[in-house]
């Protein structure tokens, strides 16, 4: 593990590549929070997939910084980290302001925006100018900023993962504000999807976790479908897998969830649970922490559903197969996935799946689960009811998930495409 500090770069000729070369690849991300959020997962469980494929593999990160195994390098790439939770907004001092990008970093925050996908990529860029004879590929994950452009006219090629596009976040929080003030400081946060716009269109490969972000990004994005390509996100049933041991419990819904997002749809699983509690003994488990006086915690203050409505706050890893393993069945309220992770886990825990039809969902539940329209609290009260009446129809779904998942969605298979992404790009750029 290192902090970047700069070195020197040496010139390089480039190789000729064949099927079996082994490839020194490093994998971008800004940040890497490995407790919330997709990102820190896709890092690690990829770089843990391509090196045990036979590649060398490096990280190269902005704070929150993502946990990798020993065997694989993370090149830290300090920011001023103003989003961090323990010091939230913190006033950066002189000296750090110094630094131009820094500054840029503090401008862009004190007037309402998300810089960092943005000033992440000048890191990573003076990053490459020292090292980029060190690799075969960049492989960025969403961040798409300009930076990448200058990493690819150095001269090393260059791909992204977009898991879906950031319109879709934008647009369902612009219409879950009702002031007009609130929707403009939504669309100043997201300022940055113009830069993504602009870098990704300019890249000879995207990869893509499902064909439904790939169709959504393509007309969000305006890029031509013949630059993607669909490669799924696997599930690491290391942590995600059965728990025979374990009773499970009656009457009993969980949720992993992002609780104030309004993407994740948690309001409408609420709504849905009061409503069953009217004639049935039921409590939901949400794996996370909704904000206080959040838009979550007041509806279930508004709805006076704190005795049967439990928030479990950050857990480990370990906690996540016990938890599903004591449920009933699990719940994926979102409006929109563009894989849908939290649907993949439960399966692999071999629990039944209701889930919405937002986005990629239908593509990793299947016939394994009983999906609804998003946002739609009416219907998922109806397919929580259908399965607590059903035990048999429990059993038949957990299993079916399980197989599914086993069979379609593990990250040695993910790592082979990506690979083979790679060996495109690389032939392309030759």
């Amino acid at each position: 593990m290192s902090s970047y500090q700069g070195s020197k770069s040496n010139d390089s000729t480039r190789k000729n590549f064949t099927s079996d070369t082994p490839l020194k690849i490093c994998l971008y991300t800004y940040r890497g929070n490995p407790t919330c959020g997709g990102q820190g997962v896709y890092i690690k469980r990829l770089s843990r997939a391509l090196t045990d494929l036979g590649h060398k593999v490096d990280v190269a990160s902005g704070p929150p910084y993502p946990i990798v195994d020993d065997d694989v390098t993370l090149h830290k790439l300090p920011s001023l980290d103003l989003y961090n939770p323990d010091d939230l907004f913190r006033v950066p001092s002189i000296r750090e302001l110094t630094s131009p990008v820094n500054l840029l970093e503090w401008l862009g925050v004190s007037t309402g925006g998300f810089p960092e996908p943005f000033t992440s990529g000048i890191r990573l860029l003076n990053f490459m100018r020292a090292n980029a004879a060190n690799y075969d590929i960049l492989h960025d994950n969403q961040c798409l900023a300009y930076g990448l452009l200058g990493v690819r006219s150095i001269g090393l090629p260059t791909i992204a993962t977009i898991h879906h596009p950031m319109t879709v976040d934008r647009d369902v929080e612009i219409r879950s504000e009702r002031f007009w003030w609130r929707k403009l400081k939504v669309m100043r946060w997201y300022s940055f999807i113009g830069m993504q716009k602009h870098v990704s269109r300019k890249l000879s490969h995207i990869i893509t976790v499902s064909e439904a972000s790939k169709d959504d990004i393509g007309k969000a994005f305006a890029i031509p479908p013949h630059k993607f390509r669909v490669v799924a996100n696997g599930i690491n049933t290391d942590i995600f897998h059965p728990l025979p041991e374990v009773k499970r419990e009656d009457n009993q819904i969980m949720v992993t969830n992002s609780a104030d997002t309004p993407l994740k749809g948690l309001r409408y699983l609420i709504e849905a649970v009061v409503s069953i509690r009217k004639t049935r003994d039921i409590s939901l488990t949400v794996i996370g922490k909704p904000k206080e006086n959040g838009v979550i915690a007041n509806l279930v203050g508004r709805l006076g559903a704190q005795k049967y409505i439990r928030f479990t706050g950050r857990i480990d890893d370990d906690e996540f197969a016990r938890y599903y393993a004591q449920t009933t069945m699990a719940v994926i309220p979102s409006i929109y996935e563009g894989f849908g992770l939290p649907a993949g886990e439960a399966m692999a825990c071999r629990v039944p799946v209701i889930s919405t039809t937002g986005g990629a969902l239908p593509e990793v539940v299947g016939d394994a689960g009983i999906l609804v329209p998003p946002g739609d609290a009416h219907a998922m009260e109806h397919a929580i009811i259908d399965l607590l009446d059903n035990p048999e129809k429990r059993d038949r779904l957990a299993e079916a998930g399980y197989k599914r998942v086993k069979k379609q969605f593990t990250w040695n298979n993910t790592a082979k495409n990506v690979v083979d992404v790679y060996r495109e790009a690389l032939d392309a750029h030759c």
